[in-house]
């Protein structure tokens, strides 16, 4: 499966990162990376889900909030590549800031 869209996160501190947006399912490469999980909405897509992995390719098989994302509808995943654990977390930690996604609670 193939990027759909980009769209343009807003984090508390008001900087922006662009995430890649793919269909739910899409297999990744064993990259790290911050991922938002998605459900879209007519024209938008409403986040339900802030996170981070050292390796997009096996961070959804048995995700711990899987039936968070399940009740929620999820339909797309949108990534920012980051090879930086420490950057990563930075930013995960900016965005939830922002959004406050359901499932991060």
């Amino acid at each position: 499966m193939s990027k759909e869209t980009t769209v343009t996160l807003k984090g508390a501190s008001g900087k922006t990162y662009d995430f890649d947006v793919y269909p739910w399912g899409t297999s990744f490469k064993p990259l790290g990376a911050l991922y938002t999980v998605l459900k879209k909405n007519l024209q938008n897509f409403q986040i339900h889900y802030v996170g981070q992995t050292d390796d997009l390719s096996s961070r959804f098989d048995n995700h711990h909030k899987q039936s968070c994302f399940d009740r929620n509808g999820k339909t797309h995943i949108a990534v920012h590549l980051e090879s930086s654990e420490s950057v990563r977390l930075s930013k995960e930690s900016d965005l939830v800031g922002n959004y406050n996604p359901g499932c991060n609670g």
